[in-house]
């Protein structure tokens, strides 16, 4: 229907543009390091940024969790318990952040040298790599707090706030980085200090979005239950599957990564601008999951099957359309993109090399992607930990053992494999548990728990 269309774009497009901005800010990396005489600054850049993406993204179960949790307690009748539990799942989830930020710094020294030895770069590359670890790093609570404050602004459906955060963050980013690296010559340093400074920002714009939506909720904060350690064992055990599922995808991206870096120099490089280019499509794509989370958790947690079906039907649309897009555009204008991105001829070959797997990928991996928003507000993260485990472990690391012999090629097979395993697991899944995520029409609808309005 039109308005369920309109529904769902109204939430999607400014996470789109959003998210957009965020492989933006990568490929300004890319250019900038990529138009440098050596290409250790670039590898170095694609090491600490895999990095980080473990120790950071790991986290992310505070975004994913918040959003499912804070969307059905939105999809409930208003009350003064409903508001209670919205502003304690806020804090808590700020509280957490803050907790899990502080053991981050505690751990950088060891988490880095794990990760340094696991993705074994050249010497060189390793030595830059620590340079932007040393001041990335202190960004650490600042990230995770503002996970918390973006997820709850997306479970009520506050897209726009979220937009602003986000773009202003990357664009503060892209001007540091030129000034950084462009203008005062630093480099590894220069990239890993605009995004320190970038990153702080955004923590300040998100929490002063967060606490201004909480007005319209006038209920008192439960203090008891945010100072007591045995309430956040509910929300742990809620974002727990989403921790382990996390914790497997980067495993994967990691291990992408690393076996790049093992074929050499060249290949890490070519296959770090390739990735920046698929996360435009992520980012893309993720704009119409981060509106299935926010419609479909509202819809389970009011009860509300044939709305479930219709944001379903919507957000597909939408997720197909975009993906034929990418596709057309990275098969059409792959090459010209490349040669924008990078002037060393050595990358430049490699990279489009690959280019027919990386155009194939946005009409393999639609379908995860928006599985994966329907099942965040679902909150079915049992389901979104297995299937995860089975795509690697069953299809993504078997067909690379099967097809190494054919060097970065098939690494690439491996990886597009992979996003398509996710996609048909979790339809599986939905197709043969969806009847119970709603009750029958003739018994209420159970209500969610008032602390926190989901379902583990």
């Amino acid at each position: 229907r039109p308005e369920d269309r309109a529904r769902v774009w109204s939430l999607a497009w400014p996470m789109i543009v959003s998210n957009l901005s965020v492989p933006l800010l990568g490929l300004v990396d890319t250019a900038v390091l990529g138009h440098l005489p050596d290409p250790v600054y670039l590898a170095a850049v694609a090491v600490g940024t895999t990095i980080f993406g473990f120790l950071y993204w790991g986290f992310g179960f505070l975004r994913m969790g918040t959003t499912g949790l804070a969307a059905q307690l939105h999809g409930r009748a208003p009350s003064r318990d409903r508001d209670g539990a919205l502003r304690l799942l806020l804090a808590q989830g700020c509280t957490l952040a803050a907790a899990l930020g502080a053991l981050v710094l505690l751990l950088a020294p060891l988490g880095v040298a794990v990760g340094l030895e696991l993705l074994a770069p050249p010497p060189e590359v390793a030595e830059e790599a620590r340079r932007y670890a040393a001041i990335r790093i202190f960004s650490a609570p600042a990230v995770l707090a503002t996970y918390a404050c973006t997820g709850f602004l997306v479970g009520l459906g506050d897209t726009r706030s979220v937009l602003v955060v986000v773009v202003t963050t990357n664009l503060a980013n892209i001007v540091l980085d030129l000034i950084l690296v462009l203008g005062l010559g630093l480099r590894t340093e220069g990239v890993a200090g605009a995004t320190l400074a970038a990153e702080l920002l955004g923590l300040a714009l998100a929490a002063g979005f967060a606490l201004r939506r909480l007005r319209a909720h006038r209920a008192p904060l439960d203090r008891a239950a945010l100072l007591r350690p045995s309430a956040y064992g509910e929300l742990l055990a809620v974002n727990g599957h989403l921790f382990l599922r996390t914790l497997v995808l980067l495993g994967a991206m990691a291990f992408f990564t690393a076996q790049g870096a093992r074929q050499g120099e060249t290949v890490l490089a070519a296959n770090a601008l390739l990735l920046n280019l698929l996360m435009v499509v992520a980012h893309g794509l993720d704009g119409f999951a981060h509106a299935a989370e926010a419609l479909a958790g509202r819809a389970i947690g009011a009860g509300d099957r044939d709305g479930f079906l219709r944001v379903l039907r919507a957000a597909g649309r939408f997720s197909l359309l975009t993906g034929i897009a990418f596709a057309a555009l990275y098969a059409v204008a792959g090459d010209a993109v490349v040669g924008l991105l990078t002037d060393l001829p050595a990358v430049a070959a490699a990279a489009r090399a690959q280019l027919p797997w990386l155009a194939a990928l946005p009409l393999l991996a639609l379908w995860c992607f928006l599985l994966d928003g329907v099942f965040i507000g679902a909150m079915r993260t049992r389901a979104m930990r297995d299937t995860m485990v089975l795509a690697v472990l069953g299809v993504y690391l078997p067909l690379w053992w099967a097809t190494r012999g054919l060097g970065n090629a098939g690494l690439w097979l491996a990886f597009d494999a992979f996003f398509l395993a996710r996609g048909v697991a979790l339809g599986r899944v939905l197709l043969r548990e969806f009847e119970g995520w709603f009750p029958a029409t003739d018994v209420p609808a159970p209500q969610p728990s008032p602390r926190f309005g989901g379902r583990g």
